[in-house]
């Protein structure tokens, strides 16, 4: 990352706003959206993101008028504009007179224009059309004073992630050359010669279409890896026109960090951005959401290698696509956003500024609801809006970590293919098992990549890396000889970077590192359970382990198992490397005891909670601040002395934190 926003006048302030979708409203509800604005502290606003069919209504016919008077219109009320290029959906005139462009699922099926992101990443004519507009928005707007960051499409791969196509095929084809050079070598790679699929040219290759059962795995693995590089080329075609023609703005794109959005390796997008900037929704599905909230939030940050990001989306409300939209409840709002400045965002803002009244998304919360102004939610927007202005002092203050929990797309991309042991088996599960303990712990956490520098971690946690290459591996070793605790789990460093399977025996690349050898998998039916020596039952998934390193120490064993196969044999060990020491984990534990051996790891690692609290309490240190979050309806206590921000006032030694209330504390 190189800049972060150009702040009108160069006063550095909290961001906070939404995404404007004035396109939608007549021009007098204009002018009360920018009062409005003023009312609830909004500092920015993206705009634009999908206004291609109203700036080119026609084949290079180009209106800006309507954009031009909004521009201004916020430059006059102090608010700055992080500004679509409006490349996130085609036009009609655009799919009608280039239908090719459209994306074909893997059945073969041409997905129709009426929706959004109707295009297809491989498609050079779609890149054309959406460079030409990038420029010419570019052109136009560059010298304009509110123009603060540009915003490239949106979300990519939310919904055209992989195309069929011929046009992908081709490009598929090509992609495969670079990385294989002969043909011979992908038959190597992709071992082919398993159900006679070898491949005498590139030609013969074609992407992993529907097919009458299991497809070849390596194939479907490379063409996730060359998915995620497609969508990357058009961002960056429309990124480098924005740098020649705006040199000293900003670029970033929405990403979707989190546990459920699989397609797009963002590691590899993340120093791609001038700044990076992250949507995130609440997990419906899951009872404390505000886990995964934090897991995203730590994951979002390491994308940006450490450094400030945007929240560029969340939900004020309710969402719209979920089984049941339930709304957040009474304060739920300024508490997810606080975690996400606890964890490093510099701007928080919402999707969407003003509920639509039409359209697929019109039931989605907004800032301002379809109750308008005079609504508990626009309130809490207000209340959100003057909260984060006497915030400042947070702006540009780093985390600094002892915990590193190791997560990788192209781990999860191959995990979670056909004919595994558990088809059930999920690799956001098998992480967000590790990262809760930690989060309850109050343990401040980096989530990191494959490639990162683990040498100031005193504690790895490595949660089913399935897919992991030899220098990732020997990284995670050396973090071990230099003194860290490293824990790796279960259905760890079984393959390769071409998911050929690790020969000799689980977990693989790691099986030195650990001292323990598994000859299978176990995993558990419906009703089936496992004892371990400790009484926990186990009830998804264990491994028949051997130790085969004398320094090994068998930490809990396996006590009674169906059939007895199992039966003492070891489930989670620990072994000296250089100064450090390897723990695995062969078993799905039971909560109580995967907390019990955490806080083991946790002390012998020295590494205790961000501050000694009572209650149930999510507690983060962001540079000299300690940020509290009370998500529970009962009383917290936190041991913290300094000046609250919010209250502006000193507190200290201990800090009461009354139910659904926050506290940020700059400490000392």
């Amino acid at each position: 990352m190189t800049s972060w926003v150009k702040w009108p006048g160069g006063h550095p302030r909290f961001g906070y706003g939404a995404d404007y979708n004035p396109d939608q409203w007549d021009r007098e509800v204009w002018h009360e959206d920018v009062a409005l604005m003023r009312q609830a502290g909004v500092t920015i606003v993206s705009l634009g993101i999908f206004m291609w069919a109203r700036v080119e209504p026609e084949d290079g016919r180009f209106d800006f008028s309507p954009y031009d008077e909004l521009m201004d219109l916020l430059h006059a009320h102090g608010i700055a504009v992080c500004l679509a290029t409006g490349t996130a959906s085609p036009p009609p005139w655009l799919v009608r007179a280039h239908p090719e462009v459209l994306p074909v699922d893997a059945a073969g099926s041409v997905l129709e224009f009426g929706a959004r992101q109707s295009w297809c990443p491989s498609s050079r004519v779609f890149m054309g059309y959406a460079t030409r507009l990038a420029r010419r928005v570019a052109e136009h707007y560059r010298d304009h004073p509110a123009l603060a960051a540009w915003h490239v499409s949106n979300e990519y791969g939310c919904h055209n992630a992989h195309c069929f196509c011929p046009t992908s095929a081709n490009e598929f084809r090509r992609w495969l050359t670079q990385r294989y050079g002969t043909v011979d070598e992908l038959n190597r790679a992709w071992g082919t010669d398993f159900w006679s699929q070898r491949y005498a040219s590139f030609d013969q290759v074609e992407p992993p279409r529907l097919a009458p059962t299991f497809g070849n795995p390596t194939q479907a693995l490379d063409f996730a890896r060359f998915s995620s590089d497609e969508l990357l080329a058009q961002y960056l075609a429309e990124r480098e026109v924005l740098r020649e023609v705006t040199p000293g703005v900003p670029v970033t794109t929405n990403f979707m960090v989190g546990p459920n959005t699989k397609w797009m390796d963002y590691w590899r997008w993340g120093p791609e951005q001038d700044l990076v900037s992250n949507d995130h929704y609440l997990d419906e599905a899951s009872d404390e959401p505000e886990v995964v909230l934090a897991f995203s939030a730590d994951l979002t940050r390491g994308c940006a290698r450490g450094e400030p990001w945007m929240l560029m989306e969340q939900s004020t409300s309710a969402v719209n696509w979920g089984r049941v939209n339930t709304p957040k409840v009474p304060g739920q709002l300024w508490r997810n956003s606080l975690a996400a400045v606890a964890r490093g965002a510099d701007s928080i803002s919402y999707f969407q500024w003003r509920a639509s009244a039409a359209g697929a998304e019109k039931f989605h919360s907004a800032m301002v609801p379809h109750a308008g102004p005079d609504s508990r939610v626009f309130r809490e927007v207000c209340q959100e809006g003057a909260r984060l202005a006497g915030l400042t002092p947070l702006l540009g203050q780093r985390s600094d970590n002892r915990v590193a929990v190791l997560f990788d797309y192209q781990s999860w991309w191959a995990s979670e293919q056909d004919a595994h042991p558990r088809q059930d088996w999920r690799y956001r599960d098998a992480v967000l098992a590790w990262y809760e303990p930690l989060w309850r712990s109050n343990v401040g956490v980096d989530v990191v990549g494959p490639d990162a520098d683990l040498g100031r971690y005193d504690l790895v946690v490595v949660p089913g890396l399935y897919l992991v290459t030899d220098a990732t591996a020997t990284a995670i070793a050396d973090a071990a000889e230099r003194g860290a605790n490293v824990v790796v789990t279960s259905f760890s460093g079984i393959v390769d970077e071409d998911d050929r399977v690790r020969l000799g025996g689980y977990p693989g690349a790691f099986r030195d590192l650990v001292g323990v050898r598994s000859e299978e998998f176990v995993p558990l039916r419906p009703g089936q359970s496992v004892t371990l020596s400790d009484g926990s039952t186990v009830s998804s998934w264990a491994e028949d382990l051997t130790v085969v390193d004398d320094a090994t120490t068998v930490v809990l064993a396996y006590a009674s198992s169906p059939g007895g196969l199992l039966d003492g044999k070891p489930a989670v060990t620990v072994r000296p490397a250089g100064v450090g020491r390897a723990w695995y984990v062969s078993a799905d534990l039971a909560a109580d005891t995967q907390r019990s051996l955490l806080a083991q790891v946790l002390s012998e690692a020295g590494i205790g909670p961000v501050a000694p609290w009572t209650g149930a309490l999510e507690l983060v240190r962001r540079g000299d601040h300690v940020i509290a979050i009370n998500h529970s309806d009962g009383a917290a206590e936190v041991e913290v002395s300094g000046h609250e921000l919010l209250t502006d006032t000193p507190v200290g030694p201990r800090l009461v934190v009354p139910a659904g209330q926050t506290a940020v504390v700059r400490v000392g």
